[in-house]
């Protein structure tokens, strides 16, 4: 997919875990929707739930019992969102393509499956020691 406009809005955090958690970016994620009432709440929702899920994985599978930096960039464009987390974590060893929701008893792998059900594109890329998660939503629009 792709931004295809120009990008009317990017904001970014950065946090380290710990001391910080998914809470912060909870809160980020309110200050960007007050800073973009365009974005519809079907929208919001749907990358919030993804951005949250993704941001949780990190926290919890990349620290490898080590402090984690972070960065969450948020780009909104009239045609879309796009949202990136980046950590210097160990790598992941997910198949993203591949994730599919577990048996209905499973008490944990559905994130990576919900994600994919809400955006329209996920990637995880390894750059050097970075892990990349990138995942873009086309906007509805009023």
């Amino acid at each position: 997919m792709g931004l295809t406009g120009a990008v009317v809005g990017e904001h970014r955090l950065d946090f380290a875990s710990p001391p910080d958690d998914v809470s912060s970016v909870h809160d980020f994620l309110s200050d960007v929707w007050t800073a973009e009432p365009a974005v519809t709440v079907e929208d919001r929702m749907a990358l919030e739930l993804a951005i949250i899920e993704l941001a949780s994985n990190v926290i919890e599978h990349a620290t490898a019992g080590v402090p984690l930096t972070c960065s969450l960039t948020l780009a909104v464009a009239p045609d879309g969102l796009e949202a990136r987390i980046t950590d210097d974590g160990r790598p992941a060893t997910v198949d993203v393509a591949g994730a599919t929701l577990p048996d209905e008893l499973a008490e944990s792998g559905r994130g990576l499956a919900l994600v994919q059900m809400v955006v329209d594109e996920l990637r995880y890329d390894r750059l050097g020691d970075e892990n990349r998660w990138t995942v873009r939503k086309a906007t509805r629009g009023d």
